[in-house]
């Protein structure tokens, strides 16, 4: 009887962790960028930024990112701006201006509830509600890109929604890759793939 109880009380415990790990995003999309420099895996915020994730998700799932590059390197310590960031930026293969979609809604971090903390993935962008394409992961914290923060002169902040699971040492690797005074990766990283892992999730479907 005490044995199988015992069994019972386990079993419990690991229902509870599975319900924990399902309420931490368990169910959240997950994409693999494949670069010259390593893999990543990004797991996406689809309930606290639907808009962003799915814009985002639309560009993966039609190759866009593919032969696109993280052209883009900063480093706190050697950027000359009052509130430096450690961050690295991608682009598609028509550059960090690619219009060929619409923008979309800026999804606020005081909306969302998300943060720029290490390893989080974030939307590039110049005014607000004007993101496209490019994207950027953050390699340590750096609240000043959060809503009021002082990175943007607006600032609203930029469009969190998602997070390195897996790989943030590839996204520091690169940060530390040769830049030039532009901050311009020399050569850039290339992507050579970025894939969904499962099915396009029903909220981002026509």
């Amino acid at each position: 009887m005490r044995t199988t109880m015992m069994t019972m009380a386990a079993a419990a415990v690991l229902a509870l962790s599975a319900g924990a790990t399902t309420a931490t995003g368990a169910d959240n999309p997950r994409v693999v960028l494949e670069t010259d420099a390593g893999r990543m895996v990004l797991e996406l915020e689809l309930e606290r930024a639907p808009l962003t994730v799915c814009n985002f998700l639309g560009y993966v799932t039609h190759g866009d990112y593919e032969a696109g590059s993280f052209f883009r390197t900063v480093v706190s310590a050697t950027n000359d701006n009052p509130n430096p960031i450690d961050v690295i930026q991608a682009a598609t293969p028509r550059g960090s201006d690619d219009d060929s979609r619409p923008p979309i809604p800026l999804e606020r971090t005081r909306d969302t509830g998300l943060s720029h903390v290490a390893g989080a993935i974030s939307m590039a962008r110049d005014g607000p509600d004007t993101a496209t394409s490019s994207f950027f992961i953050v390699t340590r914290d750096t609240p000043s890109l959060d809503f009021g923060g002082g990175r943007n002169p607006d600032r609203q902040g930029f469009a969190a929604f998602g997070r390195v699971v897996e790989g943030l040492d590839v996204a520091r690797a690169i940060q530390m890759s040769p830049a030039d005074g532009e901050e311009q990766l020399t050569p850039p990283v290339k992507i050579s793939a970025a894939t969904l892992i499962g099915d396009v999730p029903a909220e981002c479907r026509p």
